[in-house]
């Protein structure tokens, strides 16, 4: 919401790659806990125009698309996206997995449980390792099924956790290294 307009975009984007930044993560639609699900078409009319405009002025630069919608995705790594960052791990739009596929382009899967509108209620786990394992290992065979050859996991950090689980998740990033994926930890 803050880097909507082509100059404070193409300003902090030059801000972040001057600092080092790899990546740059264009998202149209808030994940913080009880924001608004916008339109597909809201979303499109917010992302595509930022990406293209990134695109055209730094080329080199790295773009991934923080999306759980499918045709969000596609349109945008036809105008220069090369990573999808899907929050719901292929939950929302599962179709999202072809797209990432048909362009051979990485995905990053998250945990998370519900949406924006109910993930602060569901921070009840038994076994929380457990049960994120579990989760990661049906959602890369989900992704492997439909060819998805490079996949990244983010635990989700803040999503459907509490202060304590999200510490004690930091503690024992390793139960992850398991499943044989880069992780990725938003902190």
């Amino acid at each position: 919401g803050k880097f909507n307009d082509e100059k404070t975009v193409l300003i902090q984007v030059e801000k972040m790659l001057n600092e080092g930044a790899d990546i740059i993560d264009i998202g149209g639609m808030s994940s913080r806990p009880n924001a608004e699900i916008i339109s597909e078409v809201e979303e499109l009319n917010r992302v595509l125009p930022i990406t293209r405009t990134i695109h055209k002025h730094f080329p080199n630069a790295v773009l991934s698309i923080d999306t759980f919608r499918s045709e969000v995705a596609k349109q945008t790594i036809e105008e220069g996206v090369s990573i999808i960052n899907d929050i719901s791990a292929g939950t929302e739009d599962e179709r999202i997995f072809d797209i990432a596929a048909q362009f051979n382009c990485p995905i990053i899967l998250m945990h998370r449980k519900g949406n924006a509108q109910t993930m602060q209620q569901q921070t009840n786990y038994e076994n929380i390792l457990v049960e994120m394992v579990d989760y990661f290992i049906d959602k890369v065979n989900l992704a492997r099924q439909k060819n998805v050859k490079d996949i990244v996991l983010d635990v989700g950090f803040g999503f459907s956790k509490t202060l304590e689980q999200n510490y004690f998740l930091l503690n024992n990033l390793a139960i992850f290294k398991q499943l044989d994926l880069p992780i990725l930890a938003g902190l």
